[in-house]
């Protein structure tokens, strides 16, 4: 019993930190306009990226938040497999190991980006940096934020079992992830059947949108059940 009103307690208060950190991580990002690619609209930067020394640190703000972010998931995940029924913990399950690729994909690439590439090009060592940067749009760090929430995608998509439809609440968290991994899904189909591998990060931009409403939509959702159900174990 002491084990699932500590993962409750768990639950709750990461579901609310998870929602604020995106949120912020969103808002943040919104402010920070792409400065290459199809999106660039004015002084665009261009290939080999070695003039993004003046953009630090302003364009790498929302990454610190982000990477919070990715590990409150990932804590929100274990409380929802604690929160599943034994007949729906082999789904549960597999959510949480697919968070656990998304984050790791994710906090890696931004830890990469915010403590290797401005010492690289403050000490002249650009060999490298072309591709591993955040402004080639068809560049790993492109790569990696699509891998992970792709992952995280997954992620919502195996967690639908484990809300009923009994519970409003549960009922709403049941088809806002199926329409979270709809929208993903078909978002990579139609850049892909429009760009093919030149969507550049078309698509990035899109699922990132999807999986940052969603999460904040989700961490509202989820600390009402995890209240829910503490209250329904107090004495």
């Amino acid at each position: 019993m002491s084990e699932h009103i500590n993962a409750n307690k768990l639950g709750y208060y990461s579901s609310i930190i998870m929602s604020i950190l995106t949120s912020l991580t969103l808002g943040i990002a919104f402010f920070t306009p792409p400065v290459s690619g199809p999106n660039c609209t004015g002084l665009c930067v261009e290939y080999p990226y070695l003039g993004i020394i003046s953009r630090f640190p302003r364009d790498y703000f929302w990454m610190y938040p982000a990477m919070l972010m990715m590990i409150c998931f990932v804590v929100l995940m274990v409380s929802v497999h604690y929160y599943a029924s034994t007949e729906k913990k082999t789904f549960s399950m597999i959510a949480l190991a697919f968070s656990l690729i998304s984050a790791s994909a994710i906090i890696i690439d931004y830890y990469i980006q915010v403590t290797v590439i401005q010492p690289s090009l403050i000490n002249g060592e650009s060999d490298g940096i072309a591709i591993l940067c955040q402004y080639n749009p068809h560049g790993i760090f492109i790569a990696l934020e699509e891998i992970g929430y792709i992952m995280m995608s997954l992620a919502f998509l195996f967690a639908v079992p484990v809300f009923s439809k009994k519970i409003k609440t549960e009922k709403t968290m049941h088809w806002v992830f199926i329409t979270s991994f709809s929208l993903a899904v078909a978002s990579l189909i139609i850049y892909s059947l429009l760009y093919g591998i030149m969507r550049e990060y078309r698509f990035e931009v899109a699922i990132i949108t999807i999986n940052f409403i969603t999460l904040i939509i989700t961490g509202i959702l989820l600390s009402k059940l995890f209240k829910r159900s503490m209250n329904s174990m107090l004495p």
